[in-house]
């Protein structure tokens, strides 16, 4: 004797999925239009600045433009303020009036959640770049220098000569202070590149 076939509860019911499916799309009504307008699409440009980073900010003429997040407590943005930096304004970089901040203390600022757009002169910031990455890492490369020529100065005593230190590349001009760059020049450059 065969056994029964099994049926789905849809095949008791009288339908199947299949027929549902088809019976759903059947009955729902389109209610949206497929097709997006420029202002959307320029909508949706914009979302897509701020969901996976923070937009590129346009060069302001005189200045050196970064963002400065309001989070960092050992780097306040007040402190920041105090060594010359300035809020970037919707007046600064017209345009921009989507991302300015609407509320709260940096209201009518350039803004992307808790980052805000700020801007240096390039003088001050020509000062702080040869400062923090030529003059700082210079004073350690003479630290450097002098911890050698002990270490040099005490191997020979105690061998009397009979110890010399090969220098590897690199290490012989260690505190000889080259030309410090021209951090302007570097930002003008990619500025440029950015702008293509």
């Amino acid at each position: 004797m065969a056994k029964p076939k099994k049926l789905s509860r849809d095949t008791k019911l009288g339908s199947t999925s299949e027929s549902k499916r088809d019976r759903r799309n059947d009955d729902r009504e389109v209610t949206e239009d497929r097709v997006l307008t420029d202002q959307e699409r320029l909508d949706e440009f914009r979302q897509t600045m701020f969901q996976s980073a923070l937009p590129d900010l346009p060069p302001i003429e005189g200045y050196h433009v970064c963002w400065l997040t309001t989070e960092n407590p050992r780097d306040p943005i007040h402190g920041r303020i105090r060594l010359g930096y300035e809020p970037i304004r919707e007046s600064d970089i017209p345009g921009w009036t989507h991302a300015s901040l609407k509320t709260g203390e940096w209201a009518g600022c350039i803004g992307v959640n808790e980052m805000v757009a700020f801007k240096l002169p390039l003088h001050l910031y020509e000062a702080y770049m040869k400062e923090a990455h030529h003059t700082q890492p210079l004073f350690e490369e003479e630290k450097l220098s002098d911890a050698r020529k002990n270490a040099e100065a005490e191997a020979s005593e105690v061998a009397r000569g009979a110890v010399s230190f090969e220098l590897e590349d690199g290490q012989a001009d260690l505190g000889e202070a080259p030309e410090p760059p021209p951090f302007e020049k570097t930002l003008t450059d990619r500025t440029r590149r950015v702008n293509r």
